[in-house]
C-alpha cells in the first residue's frame, strides 16, 4: 500500500479521493489551510497538515516519505483577479511540485482541466488539440501550470501525470451543480441556443476512478489525459433528468449565444468598473461553456488507464439529487 498526499483534501474532489484511497487500504495525508472547512472529511483517517501553497517551507514536513501526490488544490472559478489565479494555480503548483521532487516522491498527479483547450466549438477533441488563447484567467493559469510541470519532469526522477476533467459534478459540489440545481429549482435556467450544444460531464466517482488508475499505471507517466463520462450529451439532455427528479418544470426559455455572450461581456465590464467582487449573474466563461460544443474523447484514458466510467448517468443524477435534497433539508 502507498502513502498519499492530497492537496485540497477537504474539498469536493479531494474528499472523494481520500475516501476511495482509504477504502483500498492506502494511507492518506492531507493538506488544508488554517481556515479550511473540514466537514467533508470528518471521521476519515487522514493525517492532516496545515500548510500554505504560497510558502514552500510549509510543504516539506507533509511530503516526507510520500509515495504519490495528488494535487487537487486550486482556484476553480469564472470570476476574480488574474493575480489571485496565478498565485494559487501557478505558484502554488510550482511550490508543491518542487518540494515533492526534493522529497523523492515517485509520482505527481496534477488535476488540471479540459478547459485548457478553450471553448472553440468542437466535438470529441483529444489531447493533441493545442491549448487555446483564452481571455479566462482560470484556463490560462491551468495551462501555465501544466506546461511547467512537464518541463520539471524532464529534470527529475518524479513522474508527472496531468488529468484534465470535463465538467465535474456530484455530491458535495458547491462550485457547479449545487448552484445549477438552485437555479433550476427557482425556474431561473435558460438554455443557450435551445440547449443543443454538446457538453462533457464527469461524475465525481468516475473521475476518482480515473485518477486512482493514473497513480499506478506505468503508461500514465509523462502523459496528460482527458477524463469525462464519455457521453454524447447536450446541455438539454443533461439538465432535464435533474428537473424531473427534482419535480420542477423543465427549462423552456432560450437565448441565442451571441446575445448571451454580449450581455455577459457588458455585465463583467460593469462589475469591474464598480469593483464588485462577487461574480455577475452571467459571465463569458459560463456562456462559452454552454454556448459552444465542448466535448472530448476519452480514448487515451481508455487505452492507457483501462478507464471506463463505472457509474452510469442515471445513477449519478439520482445520487446527486439525493444529496442536494438532503443538504437543503439540513440548511
Amino acid at each position: 500500500m502507498s502513502l498519499f498526499l492530497i492537496s485540497g483534501v477537504n474539498g469536493f474532489i479531494g474528499s472523494h479521493m481520500a475516501e476511495r484511497l482509504l477504502k483500498e487500504g492506502h494511507r492518506v495525508r492531507g493538506l488544508v489551510r488554517a481556515t479550511s472547512d473540514l466537514e467533508f472529511i470528518r471521521g476519515l483517517d487522514i493525517e492532516l497538515f496545515t500548510a500554505d501553497l504560497a510558502d514552500i517551507s510549509s510543504l516539506e514536513k507533509p511530503l516526507r516519505d510520500i509515495d504519490i501526490v495528488v494535487h487537487v488544490a486550486g482556484l476553480a472559478s469564472d470570476w476574480g483577479p488574474y493575480e489571485h489565479f496565478f498565485d494559487v494555480n501557478v505558484i502554488g503548483t510550482r511550490n508543491i511540485a518542487k518540494a515533492a521532487a526534493r522529497n523523492r516522491v515517485k509520482r505527481f498527479v496534477h488535476i488540471s482541466t479540459a478547459a485548457v483547450h478553450g471553448f472553440r466549438g468542437f466535438r470529441s477533441a483529444d489531447e493533441t488539440f493545442p491549448f487555446a488563447d483564452t481571455p479566462f484567467a482560470y484556463c490560462e493559469t491551468k495551462q501555465i501550470a501544466e506546461q511547467w510541470l512537464f518541463d520539471l519532469a524532464r529534470s527529475t526522477t518524479m513522474a508527472v501525470t496531468a488529468i484534465r476533467p470535463g465538467n465535474v459534478f456530484g455530491p458535495r459540489d458547491h462550485t457547479f451543480i449545487e448552484k445549477y440545481l438552485d437555479a433550476l429549482m427557482a425556474g431561473k435556467i435558460a438554455y443557450i441556443d435551445e440547449g443543443v450544444h454538446w457538453t462533457c460531464p464527469v461524475y465525481v466517482e468516475n473521475l476518482v476512478e480515473g485518477i486512482v488508475r493514473a497513480c499506478f499505471e506505468p503508461g500514465a507517466a509523462g502523459e496528460a489525459m482527458l477524463l469525462t463520462d464519455g457521453l454524447q450529451i447536450t446541455w438539454k439532455e443533461f439538465t432535464e433528468p435533474f428537473a424531473d427528479l427534482l419535480g420542477v418544470k423543465r427549462p423552456r426559455h432560450s437565448v441565442p449565444y451571441r446575445v448571451a455572450y454580449a450581455l455577459a461581456f457588458f455585465l463583467e465590464a460593469a462589475y469591474k468598473l464598480f469593483r464588485i467582487s462577487t461574480p455577475p449573474l452571467l459571465t463569458r466563461y459560463r456562456i462559452s461553456n454552454g454556448g459552444r460544443d465542448y466535448h472530448f474523447s476519452i480514448e487515451k484514458a481508455k487505452r492507457l488507464l483501462k478507464y471506463g466510467p463505472s457509474v452510469g448517468f442515471d445513477v449519478s443524477v439520482q445520487r446527486t439529487v439525493t444529496w442536494y435534497l438532503q443538504r437543503n433539508k439540513q440548511h
